[in-house]
């Protein structure tokens, strides 16, 4: 197991356990009564740290090594998954995945970022920090989507879109851009969760559904805290504090109404246990895609414009002039 600094109280309990169930082992000692203490205190441990996290340790959550990943959730939710690649204008941008699977009867197309869960899958899919190709890619199994009439699942999870030189100059913001365009206009029930880090343009370039949701130990933000931290403080010391006036965590999101939900995470994070979680995000899935399901495409179509429009708060500044100021003029 892997334990992040603020679960270190946790992570000597467990060491404790380790050593007496080695005792028990290797000396045929009865230890069951103090491995069920420690197995109580581990729990009630655990509850005390999940129960106040700040906004940077969730950011630390979502980015656990061991979280799982688009590919784990599309494997352990769908019956059958076809991945499809490419563009058709470049090449497949390894950091977006994306195909036709079955969800409990229902067709649909599915597609997410992919990070890679070791250093050399993660060199491959360059981090989940996908290319315009990937954007393109995503857009085409968008609009195939929509032909055959098949409802659209993304799950979002990158620190961004990729910002090298080769990105710009094969129209990374135009991608982006397009997508959002299209995804207003869909005809079929689009769903979208942030499964992990929702950083940027990199995240809404799938991100733009009829329903949006968010787990609950994941975050979404225009920037990320440490790069938010470069450019205030000139140091990406400051990220903890960054990360707080940022206000990106999944709680925020809901109570600023850019998305419509959260999804409860297992204690600890959806990395203890990630079968529960694909569980509980395969139910959320499927209830969000039985109710628009039931809409018409019209009606879901000015449903998601009005919900995108409506977002955001601003104050009208009328200036009064004096009429006699007004005349001296």
């Amino acid at each position: 197991m892997v334990f992040l600094d603020f679960e270190q109280p946790l992570e000597k309990l467990y060491e404790q356990l380790e050593k007496i169930k080695q005792v028990g082992e290797e000396g045929e000692v009865d230890v069951e009564p103090m491995i069920k203490e420690l197995e109580n205190l581990i729990r009630n441990k655990r509850k005390e740290i999940y129960s106040n996290l700040t906004g940077w340790q969730k950011v630390q959550l979502s980015r656990h090594p061991e979280r799982p990943y688009t590919l784990f959730y599309i494997r352990n939710m769908c019956k059958k998954f076809q991945e499809l690649h490419g563009d058709r204008c470049f090449k497949d941008d390894k950091a977006i995945v994306g195909g036709l699977a079955n969800l409990d009867g229902q067709n649909v197309v599915i597609l997410g970022h992919q990070k890679g869960v070791n250093t050399k899958m993660r060199q491959y899919r360059n981090f989940g920090m996908a290319n315009p190709e990937g954007y393109r890619k995503a857009l085409r199994l968008m609009k195939l989507a929509e032909r055959f009439n098949l409802p659209i699942v993304c799950l979002i999870d990158t620190p961004g879109a990729f910002p090298g030189l080769e990105a710009e100059e094969r129209g990374q913001a135009e991608a982006i851009a397009r997508n959002l365009f299209e995804m207003a206009q869909l005809k079929v029930p689009v769903v979208c969760v942030v499964i992990g880090e929702g950083a940027s343009g990199g995240a809404i370039g799938i991100g733009l559904g009829d329903r949006v949701y968010m787990l609950e130990n994941t975050w979404y933000s225009v920037i990320s805290p440490e790069s938010c931290s470069s450019i205030l403080w000139r140091s990406w010391d400051y990220k903890e504090q960054a990360a707080e006036a940022l206000k990106l965590t999944a709680d925020h999101m809901y109570e600023f109404g850019l998305i419509d939900g959260i999804i409860r995470e297992p204690l600890g994070g959806a990395h203890t246990a990630p079968e529960e979680m694909a569980k509980l995000l395969k139910r959320q899935i499927k209830k969000a895609l039985s109710e628009l399901m039931e809409m018409s495409p019209e009606d879901r179509i000015d449903a998601r414009i009005n919900k995108y429009a409506s977002m955001g708060v601003f104050e009208r500044a009328i200036e009064s002039v004096d009429e006699e100021d007004d005349q001296g003029a």
